[in-house]
């Protein structure tokens, strides 16, 4: 399958998501999967996981959201869809437009500053059957999110690996993607200590 998008770089997409929520009162994960478009499942994979990174994501419970919603899309690669399906309930999903405009321009630097650094290669990585095993590498990781909810922001470790990965289909960076994988085990380290801790 080809899931990666034609969306421009990432701070040209994530300028268009802040100018999506300059325009309404609240923005829908509908309307974000019209910017993101409904064949770009790397973006589908990034942009929700950037926005559990930035201050968004310290709201209660939006980092398990945002994990299932993750899940969803990883799942679709998986099982190789060629368009991306959400169901009602997440589709219809709102945050406040001004507080998404806010989150993404705050990550705007950062953003450039990936932007630079990512570049085609390795691009056996971004293809089946390697990119089946990421996307079911990024379910894994969307689970070990609502027991480190418990802890303020570890969730952002799995969403940080999520967003690499997903950044990486958009570049067709293999490198980025394989990245990720190793970055993930931090994810499990610190669920494991999550887990020593409450017994």
């Amino acid at each position: 399958m080809d899931a990666v998008a034609e969306n421009g770089d990432l701070a040209d997409l994530m300028e268009r998501i802040a100018e999506l929520g300059d325009g309404a009162e609240d923005v829908s994960i509908a309307d974000l999967k019209s910017v993101i478009g409904e064949r770009s499942f790397g973006p589908a994979l990034a942009i929700p996981a950037i926005v559990e990174i930035s201050p968004i994501g310290g709201i209660p419970g939006l980092p398990t959201l945002i994990a299932l919603l993750v899940a969803i899309v990883a799942a679709q690669i998986l099982f190789d869809r060629d368009h991306l399906w959400l169901p009602g309930f997440l589709e219809n999903r709102r945050v406040k437009g001004a507080r998404l405009a806010k989150g993404m321009r705050a990550l705007r630097k950062p953003a450039n500053w990936i932007d630079a650094l990512l570049e085609p290669r390795m691009r056996w990585v971004t293809k089946d059957p390697t990119l089946r095993v990421l996307a079911a590498l990024v379910i894994l990781l969307c689970c070990t999110v609502p027991p480190l909810e418990l802890i303020p922001f570890a969730s952002s470790i799995p969403m940080g690996a999520v967003a690499l990965i997903g950044l990486g289909l958009m570049a067709r960076d293999g490198l980025a993607m394989l990245v990720a994988a190793v970055l993930s085990s931090a994810t499990f380290w610190g669920l494991f200590e999550v887990a020593n801790g409450a017994v």
